[in-house]
């Protein structure tokens, strides 16, 4: 009793206001543990004896599942069954315990209720197909872990609202979904099953961890092992512990091409087709360049112009014209096709536009964000077709400084259309070593340059080149990644993988992009001391994660590199640069790319202006894709109302459109990142039992992903068949290491594998150690 009373007393020092009924429930209570230990009391009628902890465990669960009621001590004995004096003073004694910990509000003299204040939180839910689930705090907080039979079903990106559970000792924080607020999604793609007296949907997600029931004739004609799309109709609630659903499309059958793409735009909930209503309005649009329109514009039909394009391309939204003037100067012209003079802000056109956000691009398709008739035909700077720009005029000396520039709409007359591989091959005709950074040779009488608008070609390149060389001077990031190509026959089968790396041809174009995206950021973002800038949505990049980079740091040293980890942006940025330059062509190449990669922060949109990082721009803006990018629309918008004098648009409402465009173009490339996979595991399953040469291209907890260096796909290797040991990853390090006999697989290491699966609807590659 002595010990509980200074207890007491200690708690009111630390200014807990404690009333005397306070105090008397601690007495009683008290008292009632002496009588449990004395005479062995606290049986609940014909069950086991309840102690504390399962007391507890029975409070939390009564208040967690009814977050918003509030109950007297008689209602909880009743709930729980609590019969006897001890159990109640103990479920008492608890009760004020929780309520110190702030879990629990008391109310009144003889009531409590769940504390929403600490322990209710609105967010995101995350699912894991391994169960580690997870919620994400709307206020921006740490993560916290929802096991499976907390989540209430709950479904990826769901807006949910969670009660966090008491802590348990030496185990994690923990939460509990006690309300579903948003569903984030209820089309759900999978393969029917469809049997004599019942159908339902095997989701293709592995992170939805329920089957769908269909009521036949809800099935809309589909069959046993048909990929089709479901609309949930009854999501499980108290009362039903199944979800019901109804076929809404019927994709094709599994394996089939078309069938499988869609299924993967599907479930990203992207769009695999044009609704009739918007192509309708497409087609309305007239075409007509007016004399009227052509008089308020620039002239440029008459300048040398053209577009390079991968050879596939049927958009092409950008072109460059050049011309020498008078000056001596290099005017170049940067020309984007003026979508926003078709695409009235809120047509039906434009409603469409802003919820896609982006052109989607698959390994074997586009989808396009804008309908055809736009984007391949009207807004597209074909050649020899007189078309409609948004320019930025460039006047440059030979050393690439821009003296002069203006904005300006403006009609070209495109003389070419360029493949990047045309342009590559007329540059290395004429001297130009690819990756060397060096301009072709200086034509001479003897020595002319050869091939189609050759000089043009040259000009242009050398320009870019200076102006690359002067980017990374200035503090940009160098990374040249290589991306994962496939050559398809007609029927969407892969026949060939290799990677390809952005060539000179490539820069060429990327350099006069940046220019313009940061020339026209800058025009409104630069203003003088004192004034406001108007709004904009800018391509924001945060600085890396210093966490990461120390990681990187660490493991570089391995190898014997070094990196700078503190010190000012411009020497990170310079000490990154000499790392890749000097991994380059190395073993572990890849591996410390992949590392470096892994601390950079992802791009966004934002009418916040952060600048952006990799760049080394302090403004930078999307402007020069608005065919397939609708930040570039709102761009082309602002700029023109600005031109004629219009006041600062919305900030709150331009972020919002902002937040929507980042997400989209993160979910569009899952959805890309998921066909690529799709067609790797195509492209291997006839190779099941080849054995080749790969390196190791990443781990986990789980096993070590592998690429084959012939083809570049990659699979795992589950940590069970690595061989008879227990494994140990160390993350922070990017190794796992065997306990027994210390073998070691380090990201970067060369390794033999053997090709032993190829699951095509988990999108899954598996190998095994060669002997």
């Amino acid at each position: 009793m002595e010990h509980k009373v200074t207890k007491t007393q200690r708690k009111v020092k630390k200014g807990k206001n404690l009333v005397s009924s306070y105090l008397c429930v601690q007495f009683f209570c008290y008292l009632c543990r002496k009588l449990r230990y004395y005479n062995s009391m606290g049986k609940k009628k014909g069950g086991k004896r309840l102690g504390k902890k399962q007391i507890s465990e029975l409070l939390q669960n009564l208040f967690q599942h009814n977050p918003n009621e509030t109950f007297s001590f008689k209602q909880i004995f009743k709930a729980l069954k609590l019969d006897t004096h001890p159990l109640k003073m103990l479920a008492i004694d608890t009760m004020e315990e929780m309520a110190w910990d702030d879990f629990l509000s008391k109310v009144g003299e003889n009531a409590y209720r769940l504390n929403m204040k600490t322990q209710v939180q609105e967010g995101i839910f995350r699912r894991k197909a391994n169960g580690r689930n997870s919620f994400l705090p709307d206020d921006g907080g740490t993560p916290v872990f929802v096991a499976e039979r907390n989540s209430m079903s709950a479904m990826d990106g769901d807006k949910v609202k969670v009660s966090y559970m008491a802590r348990r000792d030496k185990h994690i924080k923990e939460a509990m979904v006690i309300e579903i607020v948003r569903r984030a999604h209820d089309m759900i793609v999978g393969k029917l099953r469809v049997d004599k007296d019942w159908a339902f949907l095997i989701p293709q997600d592995s992170t939805f961890v329920h089957d769908i029931i269909i009521p036949k004739r809800k099935l809309k004609g589909g069959k046993t092992d048909d990929k089709a799309v479901v609309k949930v109709t009854q999501w499980p609630d108290n009362e039903h512990k199944n979800i019901i659903g109804a076929v809404v499309d019927v994709l094709g059958k599994t394996g089939e091409n078309n069938a499988e793409m869609h299924a993967i735009l599907a479930q990203y909930n992207l769009p695999y087709k044009y609704p009739k209503n918007v192509e309708d309005a497409a087609e309305k649009i007239d075409a007509t360049i007016t004399q009227q329109e052509i008089d308020r514009r620039e002239d440029f039909r008459d300048v040398f112009t053209c577009t390079i394009d991968p050879k596939d391309a049927k958009d092409f939204d950008d072109a460059l014209s050049i011309r020498k003037l008078d000056s001596g100067l290099w005017e170049v012209g940067v020309h984007i096709a003026d979508v926003s003079h078709y695409v009235k802000e809120g047509s039906t056109i434009d409603k469409e536009a802003y919820n896609r956000a982006t052109s989607i691009y698959l390994v074997d398709r586009t989808i396009p964000m804008l309908p055809e008739r736009l984007c391949n035909f009207i807004c597209s700077l074909r050649p020899d077709e007189e078309k409609l720009c948004y320019s930025v005029i460039f006047q440059l000396d030979d050393e690439a400084n821009v003296k002069k520039w203006h904005l300006a709409h403006t009609i070209i007359k495109s003389n070419r259309r360029y493949a990047y591989e045309e342009v590559q091959q007329i540059l290395e005709d004429n001297g130009v070593k690819d990756g060397t950074g060096e301009p072709a040779p200086a034509a001479t009488k003897k020595n002319p340059y050869k091939g189609e608008n050759a000089t043009e070609l040259i000009v242009l390149d050398a320009l870019a080149k200076k102006l690359r060389a002067a980017r990374f001077k200035n503090g940009s990031v160098k990374f040249d990644r290589e991306e994962l190509h496939f050559d398809i026959d007609e029927n969407g089968k892969p026949i060939k993988a290799y990677f390809k790396m952005s060539k000179d041809a490539n820069k060429l174009i990327e350099e006069f992009m940046l220019l313009a995206n940061r020339t026209v950021a800058e025009s409104i973002g630069r203003v003088k001391k004192g004034q406001k800038a108007k709004t904009l949505p800018y391509r924001i990049h945060d600085q890396p994660d210093p966490q990461k980079l120390e990681n990187l740091r660490q493991f570089v040293s391995k190898f014997g590199y070094k990196v700078k980890t503190s010190g000012t942006k411009g020497a990170i940025t310079k000490s990154l640069n000499a790392l890749m330059s000097d991994a380059e062509g190395t073993r572990e190449q890849n591996a410390i790319e992949t590392v470096a990669l892994r601390a950079m922060m992802k791009a966004k949109y934002s009418v916040h202006n952060i600048g952006h990082y990799g760049l080394a721009f302090d403004y930078y803006t999307h402007f020069t894709s608005p065919i397939r990018r609708y930040p570039d629309m709102m761009v082309h918008r602002l700029l023109t109302k600005y031109q004629d004098g219009a006041r600062s648009a919305n900030k709150d409402k331009y972020e919002e459109f902002c937040e929507h465009c980042s997400d989209m173009e993160q979910i569009s490339q899952n959805a890309e990142r998921d066909s690529i996979k799709y067609k790797m595991v195509e492209f291997m399953e006839d190779k099941i039992g080849n054995i080749y040469d790969a390196h190791i291209s990443g781990l986990t907890s789980y096993g070590v992903y592998a690429q084959i260096d012939e083809n570049h796909c990659e699979g795992m290797i589950p940590i069970r068949d690595l061989g008879n040991d227990y494994y140990d990853f160390d993350e922070k390090n990017f190794v796992i290491v065997g306990r027994r006999n210390h073998t070691k697989y380090q990201l970067g290491d060369p390794i033999r594998i053997q090709v032993a699966r190829a699951n095509l609807e988990r999108k899954q590659l598996d190998f095994t150690l060669a002997e």
